[in-house]
């Protein structure tokens, strides 16, 4: 009964936080966002169709989409997650270090406006410039590709859709984060003497705030929602995002970043709308080859990963089963007498 507790709260947890996507005032923020659009596109059908279409929402996709957010709520209920989350142990460690070869007695900087906006700046740029790479590493090593293709194989999209990780890739993300963020956290607290605590949860929250509250939903959804050419250079709309997770060769391992644009702009990987495209999500190679869903349950989510990862580790060595069977076909063929 208190793992069932432990479960609800954690349910609770994820559908009432400002810091949750999927907080209910989000979702309401969501439902009237689609409202306008369905407005403005001339209402093309009845709302209630435009936004839970069946063909989305009962489709095989969406049900796995369920198993997995119910999975790792499970996870989370019994502190899986919590435990690699080590933002603070990575901000005390640095700041130790810093005090250690710098002194811990300097007076502190006078707090100005300028400054906090500065240090609130850095934070809320990190943080996007982690995500970009964490994000852009999954995609471009192959050992851990498997664990965030579970999310790219979604052949529909829902907001559910951005809880479809495999409980490797959270874990992941949220080493990366800890040393990344845990570091520069660290930093603003030795320049800025304490006042980081108030700036993260105060202004750099307030930042996520409005990206949730403004759209972040519709990044996985049926809901098309571009910025257009001009804005899309700086910040990431849920079109672009769409564009992401579509299956054409000329979308592949495009636009990575989560709130700006410019990352994907810097490193070459931004791809901006000049229009509306017709898009199919799911898997595919660099060729724009649909690969089938490997993932049609919960069971194989979970666990075919590992088996893709094992193999991409040992691709190209003695132990890849097809490379060994090549050179003993091409052993066979020299051994083989000439006529």
């Amino acid at each position: 009964m208190d793992i069932f507790n432990k479960i609800v709260e954690v349910l609770i947890y994820l559908f009432s936080d400002f810091n949750s996507r999927l907080a209910l005032f989000y979702l309401c923020l969501t439902v009237l966002i689609v409202f306008g659009l369905w407005l403005w596109r001339g209402r093309p059908t009845s709302f209630t169709a435009y936004l839970l279409p069946k063909e989305v929402y009962l489709h095989k996709s969406n049900i796995v989409d369920i198993k997995i957010f119910l999975f790792n709520a499970v996870l989370s209920s019994g502190g899986i997650f919590a435990a690699f989350a080590l933002t603070p142990l990575m901000t005390v460690a640095v700041l130790d270090a810093l005090q250690s070869a710098f002194g811990s007695t300097a007076p502190a900087p006078d707090q100005t406006w300028a400054r906090m906006a500065l240090a609130t700046a850095i934070m809320i740029l990190t943080l996007d410039f982690c995500k970009y790479w964490a994000h852009r590493l999954h995609h471009e090593t192959s050992i851990l590709w498997p664990f965030h293709a579970l999310h790219h194989s979604a052949e529909v999209m829902t907001p559910l859709t951005a809880n479809r990780n495999h409980p490797v890739f959270v874990i992941l993300r949220l080493l990366i984060y800890t040393v990344i963020v845990g570091t520069v956290q660290a930093l603003m607290l030795f320049l800025l003497m304490g006042k980081i605590e108030l700036f993260t949860i105060g202004t750099v929250n307030a930042g996520y705030f409005l990206f949730n509250a403004f759209g972040a939903n519709l990044r996985h959804s049926h809901v098309w929602l571009s910025y257009g050419p001009v804005l899309e250079h700086v910040l990431i709309s849920p079109a672009q995002h769409h564009i992401h997770h579509s299956i054409a060769r000329k979308h592949y391992n495009k636009n990575y970043g989560e709130v700006f644009a410019f990352w994907d702009l810097m490193f070459g990987t931004l791809y901006v709308l000049r229009e509306h495209e017709e898009l199919t999500f799911g898997l595919s190679d660099r060729n724009g080859e649909r690969i089938e869903q490997p993932y049609p349950d919960l069971k194989s989510a979970l666990f075919h990963p590992f088996a893709d990862s094992w193999r991409a580790l040992w691709k190209g060595t003695s132990r890849d089963k097809k490379r060994a069977a090549k050179l003993a076909a091409l052993t066979a063929t020299k051994d083989r007498p000439t006529a």
